[in-house]
């Protein structure tokens, strides 16, 4: 399907440009819908000379080690673009794409966008100042898998996450994120087991909730960011008291 004008104005790269700019791009721009579930891009695959970016619903990356392990690596957002290598690198993914919601992913013939650069190099800009953010929280994520604990990474991606759908952190309020997230999906995401997953949650009652289908209530902003910057210990889960014994009725002579 050919893209509309105000889906490409929607892609943070291209946010500053000119209608008829936008307008020149169109011809070369498509619109590729996927279901929840659904896989965009395996890792491996050869990737056609295009840029591609997220026009709404949810993406998660992730890589599957030689073992079988999957370790989420980010997910991405409406405005988001991705899958760099097509533009840039060799044409393989470096990860699998999958569609976490119904989504629609916009794709631009590299060609197309290349004119666009060199009529305005601010786009190339925008680009290499979102691959090197990633590049940084990479850095970041692996620095955190190494020397910090998992309750201050579960903390920090948790409010990662609320900070991006809510735009400005830690103002007063409850938060219900509207992703969904399973224990699964957040123990991927910050390299521990499902089990430690759901025990760091019993620790983090009265700041975040957590309820069936994976969701998450941010409810105490001061006291998450504390725990994730490593000032704060979280509360110890009450241990569970054993079930009452009946009384043992001793038997008749």
């Amino acid at each position: 399907m050919k893209a509309t004008i105000s889906q490409l104005a929607s892609i943070s790269v291209f946010a500053h440009l000119q209608p008829e700019q936008l307008a020149s791009l169109q011809t070369h721009a498509q619109v590729h819908t996927y279901q929840q579930g659904e896989t965009v891009m395996h890792e491996g695959d050869t990737l056609a000379a295009r840029l591609y970016a997220l026009l709404d619903g949810l993406l998660r990356v992730s890589k599957t080690a030689t073992t079988g392990k999957e370790t989420i690596l980010r997910t991405l957002s409406q405005g988001d673009i991705f899958a760099a290598p097509a533009l840039f690198g060799n044409s393989i993914a470096p990860a699998t794409v999958t569609a976490g919601s119904a989504v629609q992913v916009l794709t631009v013939d590299r060609e197309a966008l290349l004119q666009i650069i060199q009529a305005n190099p601010a786009i190339a800009l925008d680009m290499m100042s979102v691959y090197n953010q990633r590049l940084q929280r990479l850095h970041d994520r692996i620095h955190g898998l190494v020397s910090e604990r998992a309750i201050v990474r579960l903390a920090r991606f948790i409010q990662a996450a609320a900070q991006q759908e809510r735009g400005n952190f830690g103002q007063p309020g409850a938060l219900c994120l509207r992703s969904h997230l399973s224990y699964y999906e957040l123990a991927r995401s910050i390299g521990i087991t499902y089990e430690e997953c759901v025990r760091l949650f019993k620790q983090l009652q009265g700041v975040v909730a957590y309820s069936r289908g994976g969701k998450i209530t941010v409810l105490n902003w001061q006291k998450l960011e504390a725990i994730a910057l490593g000032e704060e210990e979280p509360e110890p889960s009450a241990p569970r008291k054993p079930a009452a014994k009946s009384p043992t009725i001793p038997s008749k002579p």
